[in-house]
């Protein structure tokens, strides 16, 4: 958990990373809207500093979520992104006490047919034994993994004095049906909920808003133009801005 700045008479605002991501991540974006309101930023379990656990079900997610705000006294607004967000919604719809409002960033309370497990095995694959440094795992990666933003993403989860992965891999490997998919939960979430999308991305599509507005029903969207999935990362200023926009 990285904690920026302190409570003032705003919400403070959790945020919860992505598949692969970490606190780490968020740093730049949580340092600035830090201004205005306490900002923390958490690892997921299996992700980063947190423990390693033998389950990763958004149950589970939102379970660690939950505990995490009751040590902050919250309620607090939430921002997740992708599978952050996915347990963000799940945190949503089963412990609506804790969440003033509900940011969810590029991904749809729905089961995707797509895997991520591709990763997985490329991380699997390389020796680390002989690094020194970040730089010397990139060309390892780059005969399995062609995007080098997605390399040098990866890198930053990469415990370099250790020579090993921040990431449970056979545990995100084990569950990654549980990541692809979304928990059947009955219960909807009152609270405004902004969905932020990339325009670039064909995470959150225009077929999946019926089944949204039935969970969420205050739900607004709003696309940020020329990202992708990794808005955050690819158009930050124009990430802050919205969040900061909608938030106020």
């Amino acid at each position: 958990m990285i904690e920026h700045g302190t409570r003032t008479d705003k919400p403070g605002l959790l945020i919860a990373h992505g598949l692969y991501g970490s606190a780490r991540n968020w740093g730049v974006i949580a340092k600035r809207l830090s201004d205005e309101r306490q900002v923390v930023a958490i690892d997921n379990r299996n992700h980063g500093s947190s423990p390693w656990e033998e389950t990763h079900s958004y149950e589970d997610l939102a379970g660690d979520l939950a505990m995490a705000l009751e040590r902050l006294d919250g309620p607090f607004d939430v921002l997740g992104h992708s599978m952050g967000g996915k347990a963000s919604m799940v945190l949503a719809l089963t412990r609506p006490e804790l969440v003033n409002r509900l940011i969810v960033a590029d991904i749809a309370p729905v089961t995707y047919s797509h895997s991520q497990i591709q990763y997985i095995k490329a991380m699997k694959a390389i020796d680390l034994s002989g690094i020194e440094r970040r730089a010397d795992a990139a060309p390892l990666l780059e005969p399995h993994i062609d995007d080098r933003q997605l390399i040098s993403f990866f890198l930053q989860s990469l415990d370099v004095k250790n020579r090993r992965w921040t990431l449970n891999l056979d545990v995100l490997e084990k569950d990654m049906a549980y990541i692809m998919g979304f928990p059947d939960i009955s219960s909807s979430y009152d609270g405004k909920t902004l969905f932020l999308s990339g325009a670039n991305s064909d995470y959150v599509k225009r077929e999946y808003r019926p089944h949204i507005k039935e969970l969420f029903p205050k739900a607004q969207f709003l696309k940020i133009p020329g990202a992708g999935h990794w808005l955050h990362a690819e158009k930050p200023r124009e990430f802050e801005a919205a969040v900061r926009a909608w938030l106020g």
